[in-house]
């Protein structure tokens, strides 16, 4: 996987399997100055991004081997 990186302010779709909960997890997504890729002890691919499906008071997520549906 190559290194992703958005201008700020895009809008985009993230899909992941999450182990903690043994389930695929789609979130709509934006693209800010607080969000991040990078490759984690494991050699995994993670993205730290704005959910905007998310109504709580830390809306930043972490997908990890992550796939960007839409850009």
């Amino acid at each position: 996987m190559t290194k992703q990186q958005f201008d700020s302010g895009t809008y985009y779709r993230v899909r992941w399997f999450a182990t903690k909960y043994q389930k695929t997890i789609t979130r709509n997504a934006k693209w800010d100055n607080q969000c991040k890729v990078w490759i984690d002890k494991k050699g995994d691919q993670c993205m730290t991004f704005y959910s905007r499906d998310v109504l709580t008071r830390n809306p930043y997520r972490t997908a990890v081997n992550y796939e960007v549906l839409e850009q």
